[in-house]
């Protein structure tokens, strides 16, 4: 086949027009396809696709990086206006060309043609401008919660800073921190709610155009989830509940004690309760990235040598500053076969664990960098978060002074404590999350009711997170939800935290026996890409595809065994 030749690099194109890509897809779209060509013609979609991804994941990360920046901005909006609605509509020609094709004896491309098969049956041309709307109003949130801010102290915090003093032993500041976020994220309470309320009646809409009943529908087929269903989640969450639920509350019942109050309040809930000064494992980026270098080069000698491409490529962007965008990721930039860590370190623990997590996600990329065909290193996401909270698991032992990381054993305990204690209160939250999106977008009419999705919340929050008084700050509890931004930008992704987490554990239980044998697994598991189930994917890996009460009985059993043994090392006396 004779292709034109693609860009070698993205300074050899314009980035946000549609005829710099458009002569490419043509050429696959109108050369002629024979059974010895396939691969051929496969691998060139497959490069061009990269170049694609490649752009969008840059001019993502640069808007992110900087949500003040206007130029930036028009140029990601540029992209998503007027390139990826094109990409999306010549993908469809090229996916209904491969799945009309004689292919069943390819083995090798048997799940990249079911992915392709369900992605061609979704498709509908009108539902293009509506998700061009829906990744616009994502970027209104991104900008809406980034650009927050207030005083603290005569110097302006947006809310990464702000959340530092929420681990201050000095309940006061706790508290004053803890009102002035709230504060923030209360005064964009109905921007925030028109926001949803636009799109939730987009995301109907494409459910609707699809011949779906509703948008829940729609995303379990636009995520490709052919290996479990609503139903499973829902399984799940009353696992959560009857497993998990009682044990958030054993911690929060010792936390309280161990502080010394009557009641446990928002504000109390991250804090050390032993009488050290809170963690504070480095000071700048350049501490952070040799301190996590030093870490990983103990879990494994090539994850090691991962990270420090990473480093000398600055490929990594970890310090919070004014007008960058919250959170933290890890996006991929398919051309270069790089990760990209995106994140918003004040100097905490948190940060820490942050870095490992989306390590592994960046592991992941390197570890696929050789499969050839980009869909099939494009794992489940359920996978995914195996591979990144797994690898905070793997790095635990190794975060000693002695190891070059951060902390004295007494330090590395307390903070080990901390990350096995947030895995059972996050997975409630969790739970809270996914249930609420269920709620939602089985409910479209009566979710259309900013009041009626406080209202869901609030009885979910009552159902999975007992143990904290919110007394008097009603409206901060019931419109948590704001609080999340996978709600809003990317919906339903977030039960996928939880499924990898009971893998995670899993593999963990494994380290704890051979951490050696644990990590080869890991890797080659990761290796695989997308080229194996979603089951068969845990299976590599050493983990179970199940979420049941029994399982997550172990796991929490595991957890609480562990965190007695670790403070015996902090030297934390019981309650």
């Amino acid at each position: 086949m004779n292709f034109p030749l693609l860009p070698t690099t993205l300074n050899d194109i314009i980035m946000t027009d549609w005829q710099t890509f458009a002569p490419y897809f043509a050429a696959l779209q109108t050369v002629e396809i024979t059974p010895t060509a396939i691969d051929e013609w496969l691998l060139y979609w497959s490069d061009l696709r990269r170049l694609v991804g490649e752009v969008m994941a840059t001019l993502s990360i640069q808007k992110s990086i900087d949500t003040t920046d206007v130029d930036k901005e028009q140029a990601y909006l540029d992209f998503i206006e007027n390139v990826l609605p094109q990409v999306m509509v010549a993908d469809q020609v090229l996916k209904q060309r491969l799945v009309a094709l004689d292919l069943e004896d390819r083995e090798d491309l048997a799940l990249v043609l079911r992915a392709m098969r369900n992605e061609a049956d979704l498709f509908r041309d009108e539902n293009v401008p509506l998700q061009t709307q829906l990744a616009k109003l994502d970027n209104d949130y991104d900008k809406t919660t980034g650009g927050l801010k207030t005083d603290w102290n005569g110097e302006p915090h947006n809310l990464s800073q702000l959340g530092q003093y929420q681990m201050d032993k000095d309940r006061q500041v706790r508290e004053r921190a803890w009102n002035m976020t709230m504060d923030l994220w209360l005064s964009q309470r109905e921007t925030l709610n028109e926001l949803y309320a636009n799109m939730l009646a987009l995301r109907q809409q494409v459910a609707e155009n699809a011949d779906l009943p509703d948008y829940r529908a729609y995303v379990f087929r636009e995520y490709g989830r052919f290996d479990y269903t609503p139903d499973d989640c829902l399984i799940f969450h009353q696992a959560i509940e009857t497993a998990v639920v009682p044990a958030a509350l054993r911690i929060y019942e010792k936390k309280r004690t161990r502080l010394g109050l009557s009641q446990l309040r928002p504000w109390d809930i991250l804090v050390d309760t032993n009488d050290q000064p809170p963690l504070k494992p480095y000071q700048g980026q350049d501490e952070l990235i040799q301190g996590a270098l030093n870490i990983l080069n103990q879990v494994d000698v090539a994850l090691g040598r991962h990270f420090a491409v990473m480093a000398e490529e600055n490929l990594l962007d970890l310090q919070t500053r004014p007008g960058k965008a919250l959170g933290g990721y890890c996006a991929t930039l398919p051309k270069q076969r790089r990760p990209f860590i995106f994140m918003n370190g004040v100097g905490l623990h948190d940060d820490v664990q942050t870095l490992l997590h989306e390590a592994g996600h960046a592991f992941h990329v390197f570890e696929t960098a050789n499969i050839p065909l980009v869909w099939q290193t494009d794992a489940p996401m359920e996978f995914c978060e195996v591979a990144s909270m797994s690898m905070e698991l793997l790095a635990a032992p190794y975060l000693t002074h002695d190891f070059g990381g951060f902390y004295t054993p007494a330090e590395a305990a307390r903070a080990r404590i901390e990350h096995l204690e947030g895995i059972i209160t996050f997975l409630p939250y969790m739970a809270v999350v996914d249930a609420f999106q269920h709620w939602v977008y089985t409910h479209p009419r009566e979710a259309a009711s900013s009041d009626n999705c406080d209202n869901a919340w609030n009885n979910l929050w009552k159902r999975f997170m007992p143990g904290v008084d919110w007394t008097g700050y009603e409206n901060a509890q019931m419109s948590g939800w704001h609080r999340k931004l996978h709600i809003f930008g990317v919906p339903f992704y977030y039960v996928e935290y939880g499924m990898a987490q009971v893998g995670a554990l899993q593999v963990w239980r494994n380290a704890r026996q051979d951490q050696a044998q644990a990590v080869a697994v890991y890797r080659q598991a990761l290796a695989l890409g997308s080229t194996k189930t979603l089951p068969e994917l845990f299976a590599a890996a050493g983990a179970e595809f199940r979420f049941d009460t029994a399982m997550l009985t172990d796991l929490v059993s595991l957890i609480e065994t562990t965190v007695q043994e670790l403070e015996a090392v902090a030297d934390i006396s019981a309650a």
